[in-house]
């Protein structure tokens, strides 16, 4: 099993970036579909990425199209959108013989309107109030990604990790030193 996310026709480099560098965090493959608007070498989409862009899988496909052209039979695609009235917490996707794909549209746009009503199932919301007309992408991208990983039970990442100067264990930051009655007994 792999999760990918893909990028219709993403326009701001520093969504980009922050997307690349939680593909890498979470060994995700990042799926581009072109036109970008962007160059991929742009300054800022590596500045968000930081140095992080060598431990990313990117995959760039011409068109949407030529993206679905290269799904197999095995694979699970989902639609990201606003305007679904399904909760993207509600789908499994635990099975290990399937390939995930999470499809975010254009920041301004979202994505094509044909597309979304051919593959209509595989529409999927993220919950908000009415105060906003959509969350930031690179938010989006990594609400939608953590919970099926955490479905999956985080496959190869560190749940935990010793730092050499941990801030929660070296004895200068010991607990007790910040207990506080927070109104309990």
């Amino acid at each position: 099993m792999t999760n990918h996310v893909v990028l219709y026709e993403p326009l701001m480099p520093a969504n980009t970036g922050n997307i690349a560098r939680t593909c890498a965090g979470t060994n995700t493959v990042l799926d581009l579909i072109e036109p970008l608007g962007f160059q991929i070498d742009n300054k800022k989409m590596k500045r968000a990425g930081l140095d992080y862009w060598d431990k990313v899988d990117v995959h760039v496909h011409e068109d949407l199209n030529a993206f679905l052209r290269q799904l197999g039979p095995q694979d699970e695609m989902y639609l990201i959108s606003k305007f679904s009235s399904k909760n993207y917490a509600e789908v499994d996707y635990t099975d290990f013989a399937k390939n995930y794909y999470f499809v975010f549209g254009k920041e301004t746009t979202g994505l094509p309107e044909t597309f979304m009503r051919e593959y209509y199932e595989r529409n999927l919301r993220i919950p908000m109030s009415n105060n906003i007309r959509c969350y930031n992408l690179a938010n989006s991208v990594a609400i939608v990604l953590l919970e099926a990983l955490r479905q999956q039970g985080f496959p190869n990442l560190e749940t935990a990790h010793h730092y050499e100067n941990d801030k929660l264990k070296d004895s200068y930051n010991r607990p007790e030193r910040y207990e506080r009655n927070l109104g309990g007994n």
